[in-house]
């Protein structure tokens, strides 16, 4: 019986040396639900809400108008073969033009972080190229963004974006049918 109690002792010793079992947690402690996920340095992607609206509306009158006269007396003398002599002259312009421009862009768009400023203040830049049936439309951003403006779900709204830069161009045969033709951009470049 002895011997027995040495074989169960020896077996609690060596037995947890022998076969160890690692267990994971489903917990990963490099992320918290406690964590701020907004952006905050170089490589970090940020979302920017678009949503811009603008307006222009612009009119002009110009006019212009002179007139001139001269006359002239018949010669005397030797000078008789000239005769009684009058002109005149007049001149006038008038150019009346109106603008009335609207534009709305909405939409969302994943820009990355390029640098960090100094004070905080990060430089963003993105592009979006959507492609269907032939058409294509790239939006380009670019501008500042300010850490404290970033919402908790990593969204900004464009009118935050300081020094904001959006280009939206389009490409396709429905684009190209909007512009003006060869004739006619030669006619207003020379009128």
């Amino acid at each position: 019986m002895r011997i027995f109690k040495y074989i169960i002792i020896s077996m609690l010793f060596v037995l947890p040396g022998m076969c160890t079992v690692q267990a994971e947690s489903l917990w990963n402690d490099n992320s918290s639900m406690f964590a701020d996920h907004r952006a905050h340095a170089v490589g970090d992607i940020l979302t920017i809400i678009i949503s811009e609206n603008s307006s222009a509306t612009r009119s002009g009158n110009a006019s212009n108008s002179k007139s001139a006269s001269g006359s002239a007396e018949a010669g005397v003398g030797i000078f008789k073969f000239i005769g009684q002599a009058s002109l005149g002259t007049k001149d006038s312009f008038q150019a009346k033009g109106a603008i009335n421009n609207t534009n709305t862009v909405t939409g969302r768009i994943t820009v990355t972080v390029q640098e960090i400023k100094p004070n905080g203040n990060m430089v963003i830049t993105g592009k979006q190229s959507i492609k269907q049936n032939g058409e294509e439309q790239v939006i380009n951003i670019s501008g500042v963004v300010r850490p404290e403006d970033i919402s908790a779900d990593n969204t900004i709204p464009s009118s935050y974006v300081a020094d904001a830069q959006i280009h939206i161009d389009g490409n396709g045969p429905i684009a190209k049918k909007q512009r003006q033709g060869i004739l006619t951009q030669i006619f207003n470049f020379l009128f």
